[in-house]
């Protein structure tokens, strides 16, 4: 679905995936519950939508769809940052099982998705650009 902001038109959605430090399996109980509570409060006040979210004890699939502003790493270290910072609060006994003050390991993966749109009709877009006609 085609969603606007004042100035872009988009059907951005991203598939992301991170761990914790070590890749430690600590999401799981309380830990997983405020966590899926959290992230939905990041998502809800940034502007994003979660599409699908899955809670692995040692890593985290999110989907999620956002205005053109926010590339990928931003949501990454939106949701770690915020998520950490609550979590360490909340359950200070992560504390205990990561050294170091990180919850989240560094990296993360980033596939972005298009509802109608492949990787293979965009290329023929661009290839064929000075025949079409485009309205938006």
């Amino acid at each position: 679905m085609l969603r606007r902001t004042e100035h872009a038109v988009y059907d951005l959605k991203y598939h992301l995936v991170w761990a914790p430090k070590y890749r430690k399996s600590l999401l799981v109980g309380a830990i997983e519950k405020r966590l899926r509570e959290i992230f939905r409060e990041i998502a809800f006040h940034h502007g994003l939508e979660i599409v699908e979210l899955e809670l692995m004890p040692d890593h985290v699939h999110l989907f999620v769809e956002a205005p053109p502003k926010w590339a990928p790493g931003r949501i990454v270290g939106t949701f770690k940052a915020v998520s950490a910072e609550v979590l360490f609060r909340e359950f200070p006994e992560l504390r205990r099982k990561l050294w170091g003050g990180h919850l989240w390991g560094a990296g993360y993966y980033a596939g972005s998705v298009g509802d109608k749109v492949t990787t293979e009709i965009i290329k023929r877009y661009i290839r064929h650009q000075r025949q079409l006609t485009i309205r938006w």
